[in-house]
């Protein structure tokens, strides 16, 4: 169990934000004319690049978070503000992923200037997994690791789309069933791959508690350093209890991820070696941002063929 942790400046910070959005609740918004695009703010690469593929060019689109930018523990700024005042649709993850603008994006949402949509919160509750609801973190949000559920979270883009510029409504769904099919192969490769690994190597040790999902869906055990939001401080309990699994499974490879400082996985791996064993590192993961728009992991397919490539060759 991993306690949350969060500080008071982050507290205030946010709050800070949420009475300037309330001070400008007054201010005009820029209404859109009839056959204009859509201004669309998506907060993760993820959603950005759904909404790219079923919108392209009909919308002007904002995403909020780059490449190697942590949502759970990114803080609006008031440039951030002024693009959500100025968006006719929002789209965020959700359950508590961007625990420090929710707060400001649930605001515009009862405003009503703006759609704003938390993708994976309409997810059923019976296909989502459970986190620490005694905390008010009812489900784990890392919901895209697991193809087949994005693909829902797909359909509710392009739904919200659809409803708010209907006039464009066949480009939407024509879209989207293209880039449905991309995710139908994308998956099935996902699966493939993953067969390729014994059941007894498909242990994936990463340095937060991400790849929930991407376990469940395609027959990993996962473990981490830390808990489920990188705001959780991992201490020496975890980092010895994961190294004594990796030594009595004799896990070969353990990963990075793109947007964590390597320095907990690094602190494992030298207990590991203290111990008399050694355990390599497996190559960097990607599992809450994209990666540079002109790499491999730029994309959410190019990401999600990345790390199933990364994971089976450093586990073989």
């Amino acid at each position: 169990m991993w306690n949350w942790v969060q500080g008071s400046f982050r507290l205030s910070g946010v709050t800070l934000l949420v009475l300037a959005l309330c001070a400008c609740a007054g201010a005009p918004v820029v209404a859109r004319e009839e056959g204009q695009k859509l201004r669309v703010v998506a907060t993760t690469g993820q959603i950005g690049d759904a909404v790219r593929a079923i919108a392209g060019d009909a919308v002007t689109l904002t995403v909020l978070l780059g490449p190697g930018i942590d949502p759970h523990t990114y803080v609006a700024t008031e440039s951030d503000i002024r693009t959500f005042q100025r968006a006719d649709v929002i789209f965020y993850n959700g359950l508590h992923l961007e625990a420090q603008l929710e707060r400001v994006l649930e605001q515009l949402g009862r405003r009503g200037a703006a759609t704003v949509v938390a993708v994976a919160a309409t997810l059923p509750a019976d296909r989502l997994l459970r986190w620490e609801p005694e905390e008010g973190k009812t489900y784990d949000p890392h919901v895209w690791h697991d193809v087949q559920l994005w693909q829902e979270v797909v359909g509710t883009i392009r739904d919200t789309l659809i409803a708010a510029d209907p006039t464009r409504a066949e480009r939407y769904r024509s879209n989207a069933s293209a880039y449905l099919a991309q995710l139908d192969e994308l998956d099935g490769y996902i699966r493939e791959r993953a067969a390729s690994l014994p059941p007894e190597r498909r242990i994936l040790v990463t340095a937060h508690d991400a790849f929930g999902y991407f376990g469940r869906a395609y027959g990993f055990e996962v473990e981490a350093v830390q808990g489920i939001s990188t705001a959780t401080e991992a201490g020496a309990a975890d980092i010895q209890a994961l190294t004594s699994l990796i030594l009595e499974r004799r896990v070969p490879a353990i990963f990075v991820e793109s947007t964590i400082a390597p320095r907990t996985i690094e602190a494992v791996r030298a207990a590991v070696r203290a111990a008399g064993q050694e355990v390599t590192l497996g190559g960097e993961l990607y599992s809450d941002a994209l990666g540079a728009p002109d790499g491999p992991a730029g994309t959410y397919a190019g990401m999600m063929r990345h790390n199933i490539d990364t994971i089976v060759t450093a586990l073989q």
